[in-house]
């Protein structure tokens, strides 16, 4: 049996037994905590699906410690600028272990092989299973580490004296803007320039996902203020 539950603001495919690093949890080591929001089980074969959570089912587990991630190096350089510059970022992070995963309350979402198979039921069939792959790829994306380098590289660096007020873009504020500055994300210029794969990266931050950018628009709201500066 596994499930897909959203922990810390990340998704993730958990089983009973398994450990997990999630970003920091506010709880204390040996402590135990529930998530409700599960979006996806799988018991022997038998799916269900949530709308977008199931009813009832939690996943239980464990602190085991709290800790920091793998060191990510920025190093940025200007050519005949006689400028360089290197800065470190860890993750704080969380080990947990899963406990139980409880179901209940779900609507089942798996093929009737007793039954007839009408052109209806066919189509309820695809639909189920394009939910699952769906739900399997976004579990897939929020278990990314940033590449800060990587992001740097395609959006360009920027210094702490560059920086502009992130807060004036809808949907980015204290706590978003403090995570953005921390990997190196300071001017409106950085944002504009983000691509796909950029939205991806920077979905491994604590709360920021790539349907939040894209939803709210940052792109095209960092672009207008470039225009007023």
């Amino acid at each position: 049996m596994y499930a897909i539950v959203e922990i810390a603001g990340q998704q993730f495919k958990v089983a009973k037994d398994q450990k997990v690093y999630v970003h920091r949890l506010k709880g204390e080591e040996g402590s135990k905590v529930t998530f409700d929001n599960v979006l996806l089980l799988d018991d022997k074969g038998s799916i269900s699906i949530g709308a977008p959570a199931i009813k009832g089912a939690e996943v239980t587990a464990k602190i085991l410690s709290h800790l920091q991630g793998d060191k990510v190096i920025v190093f940025k350089k200007k050519r005949r600028k006689g400028y360089q510059k290197k800065n470190g970022h860890r993750q704080a992070l969380s080990e947990i272990q899963i406990e139980s995963i409880a179901a209940s309350g779900s609507k089942k979402a798996t093929k009737k092989e007793a039954a007839p198979k009408t052109a209806t039921k066919k189509a309820e069939v695809e639909v189920s299973d394009n939910l699952v792959t769906r739900a399997e790829n976004r579990v897939e994306e929020s278990n990314v580490e940033i590449d800060v380098e990587k992001l740097l590289n395609s959006i360009g660096t920027a210094t702490k004296a560059e920086a502009d007020d992130l807060k004036e873009i809808n949907g980015i504020g204290p706590a978003y803007a403090d995570r953005l500055n921390e990997v190196g994300v300071y001017t409106y210029e950085q944002i504009s320039k983000l691509k796909v794969a950029d939205r991806k990266e920077l979905s491994a931050i604590d709360g920021i996902t790539r349907d939040k950018i894209e939803s709210e628009e940052w792109v095209k709201q960092a672009k207008a203020l470039l225009k007023k500066k």
